[in-house]
């Protein structure tokens, strides 16, 4: 049994959702502004938010880090842009407004985006 286990499954196995993951992520740093379901939404909000608060530190093993789990083209628009942006913020970069339903299956949506 596993009581503790509170992340989101987002119906898919570990690496599927990984990778669904990292992909809604890189759409999010490139674009600044994406929609997509609602639990996608809450599940990208706290990935996002600890890459750029890692981002922050700005040293190389935080580089390295975030080149890792979003490539390297992301990862410089985090060093170089996001994270100088956010530096006197403790947290609280995205934000996530709920929208319409999407009407072929009735799912909420919802739009994250960079504060």
């Amino acid at each position: 049994m596993l009581h503790g286990n509170k992340k989101k499954q987002l119906s898919r196995n570990k690496n599927q959702r990984n990778a669904l993951v990292k992909t809604l992520a890189v759409s999010l740093i490139k674009y600044e502004k994406i929609q997509t379901t609602e639990i996608k939404a809450k599940v990208l909000k706290t990935f996002v938010e600890k890459l750029i608060t890692k981002g922050k530190e700005g040293d190389l093993s935080a580089q390295k880090l975030i080149a890792r789990r979003i490539g390297p083209v992301s990862a410089s628009k985090i060093i170089k842009v996001l994270s100088p942006k956010y530096k006197e913020r403790f947290g609280g970069y995205t934000r996530v407004i709920k929208i319409k339903t999407r009407l072929s299956d009735g799912t909420k949506m919802a739009q994250i985006e960079f504060i």
